[in-house]
């Protein structure tokens, strides 16, 4: 039996399948299609209302069985949450999901970093390619509770007469979730910008909105335009504990507009601002303004996200291997394949570089990139890795390595046959990248 890491994945026989996480967590899963939308209320699967078709919920264990899924189910994610509803992750020991066949034998074991303030985690999805099944290890949190989860799959969960101990005594009611109202015409202002650059629209997220509105604060309580305030929290941070999990994310943190209108003006004014103004990928924007502090200024945060998914991981890893073979390609180089087991490990470095808030090619248990591979089970003879932090996109930090002369010489080093990518966001500079090389 192998030890997932996050992005890991492993092929699942026929049949069904349980998982299974000890201790004192709640269990639950959302069964959805491609596009990660449920199809109704019976897609939730929780502890009162344990059984959909083909997934079934006992005590701690959830057990999937693929075929019999309703059609058109391509996905189950499965998240835990702490037993006590008051609780965080964070008070418990890391939640350890242990996978195993109809027999009962072992396939495979993930303990995700610890979390911190979450709520919720994602822990693992079972998804479909082809006609066959896999699981992939997630560790993906979530700060405000099964809500924030709901939504992040366009969803919201009502609880129709909340118990005392705070679980719904009957099935969720699924609605969609409504956005946040445009009261102050921030948001035609921004699409018309957009729309005129040929991007498309951005729609308002409330957990964006929530985070900006704290940050600004932060900003006019210290008088001060800053990506991390006196209270040691980042932007990025904020987003991610008011329960967005994000791909990518950009922000724009301005002091002197007062209103919408000079505020878009002024990020229309010069090529850095516009280009994140533009942003063709951002789908979801929040914003917020406070006045006050001892400047008596008005501070301003925007911020603009794509949200999380595994299919949107999947993408972006593949679209920084092509832009490496690229450069690779146009110096005469072969292009490098792509290696499952240096992407295992460099998944879990960037995931780790975020839950233990470092930056460096050393983790603080003092391991090394080769370390790392090893581990995660590769036997490439030579190991090389890239790090890289605050880039928004494949394209921004594959250019940003080729700029670098250290950088460059990995990626153009002629020994490397094999490429594995990770990237994880949430931490004070926004999102880790890792690359991670073997020959």
């Amino acid at each position: 039996m192998s030890d997932l890491v996050p992005g890991g994945n492993v092929p699942l026989p026929g049949g069904p399948v349980s998982v299974r996480v000890p201790g004192a967590f709640d269990v639950s899963a959302l069964v959805t299609d491609d596009g990660g939308k449920v199809g109704g209320d019976g897609d939730f699967v929780f502890y009162n209302q344990p059984e959909a078709p083909g997934a079934r919920l006992r005590d701690d264990t959830l057990t999937v069985d693929p075929p019999r899924l309703r059609p058109g189910a391509t996905r189950v994610t499965v998240a835990v949450s702490p037993s006590d509803p008051g609780a965080a992750l964070g008070d418990l020991p890391s939640p350890t999901l242990h996978v195993t066949d109809a027999h009962g034998r072992a396939l495979t074991r993930f303990t995700p970093p610890r979390p911190q303030r979450e709520t919720v985690l994602l822990i693992a999805e079972f998804y479909r390619r082809g006609g066959n099944w896999k699981l992939r290890a997630l560790g993906q949190g979530y700060a405000d509770g099964l809500a924030g989860l709901a939504r992040d799959f366009g969803v919201e969960v009502v609880d129709d007469a909340p118990a005392p101990d705070d679980r719904a005594p009957t099935a969720p009611r699924v609605v969609t979730a409504p956005p946040p109202a445009d009261t102050d015409g921030f948001l035609g202002l921004v699409n018309s910008a957009r729309a005129a650059a040929g991007s498309g629209p951005v729609a308002a997220d409330a957990r964006l909105v929530s985070a900006a509105r704290a940050h600004a604060a932060a900003m006019a309580a210290a008088g001060t335009l800053s990506v991390e305030t006196r209270d040691g929290v980042s932007v990025h941070q904020r987003v991610v504990s008011a329960g967005y999990a994000y791909l990518t994310v950009g922000e724009h943190l301005v002091s002197g507009p007062r209103t919408p209108t000079e505020f878009v003006a002024y990020c229309l004014r010069t090529e850095r601002t516009r280009r994140t103004l533009h942003g063709a990928a951002f789908t979801h924007a929040g914003w917020a303004h406070v006045t006050g502090g001892p400047s008596g200024d008005t501070y301003w945060t925007a911020l603009w996200a794509v949200p999380f998914t595994p299919d949107g991981l999947v993408r972006t890893t593949a679209e920084v291997v092509e832009l490496t073979n690229r450069e690779r390609i146009r110096a005469g180089l072969s292009a490098l394949a792509v290696d499952a087991r240096l992407t295992h490990a460099a998944q879990a470095h960037s995931a780790d570089m975020v839950a233990r808030d470092f930056y460096s090619h050393t983790d603080p248990d003092g391991g090394k990139p080769w370390d790392r591979a090893a581990a995660a089970g590769a036997t490439r003879r030579t190991v090389g890795e890239n790090i890289a932090c605050g880039q928004r996109s494949p394209a921004d930090v594959v250019e940003g390595w080729m700029n670098s002369p250290g950088h460059r010489a990995n990626i153009l080093k002629g020994d490397f046959t094999h490429i594995g990518i990770g990237l994880a966001g949430g931490g004070r500079a926004g999102t880790y990248w890792t690359q991670l090389f073997g020959g």
